[in-house]
């Protein structure tokens, strides 16, 4: 092997330690078995989730889960994987895949890595269960304006009682 060969895994092995750095989720999958036309489709949907989906050797991505800390994830790199980085979203990954696997069983989640932490394909999978940022953000204003409607409402009663007292 040549120097420049070995100085271009040493780049690839850093920017791949840097995906796993910055990533808010990482989803490790199996996908053989599907065809080239699902995989195509898979890729858009996670592209347009603002997903990354990218296919590295084994022992490439095991350097760089090293450098980025985060090397329990290396059980789970046998076989043919591809890796989904999320910057951004943490559910988005997991969600897209999680659906997609349900309609093509040839596609097999392995494990992730969730804000830092390794997390079994069974995590990966509740993660994809929860509602959207957005559902959850909704959920939080309806619980947030309740107390705020009941004032809101006690008031406007009290004010109501005062009037026909008055009267």
């Amino acid at each position: 092997m040549s120097v420049s060969a070995i100085e271009t895994k040493k780049v690839q092995v850093q920017e791949i330690a840097e995906k796993f750095q910055s990533a808010a989720s990482v989803v490790v999958v199996d996908y053989r078995g599907l065809t080239v036309a699902q995989v195509t489709e898979l890729r858009k949907q996670l592209r347009e989730a603002g997903v990354e989906f990218k296919v590295y050797k084994n022992t490439l991505t095991r350097r760089a889960t090293e450098i980025a800390g985060v090397d329990a994830i290396n059980e789970f790199l046998t076989g043919p994987n591809a890796v989904a980085f999320s910057n951004e979203d943490v559910v988005a990954p997991a969600k897209i895949i999680n659906e997609f696997a349900k309609k093509n069983e040839a596609l097999e989640i392995k494990a992730g890595i969730i804000e830092g932490n390794v997390s079994s394909a069974d995590d990966v999978k509740a993660l994809a269960e929860l509602p959207s940022r957005e559902g959850l953000l909704s959920m939080l204003l309806s619980v947030l304006q309740a107390p705020v409607r009941n004032f809101a409402l006690a008031t406007k009663a009290v004010a109501e009682q005062k009037e026909e007292q008055g009267a």
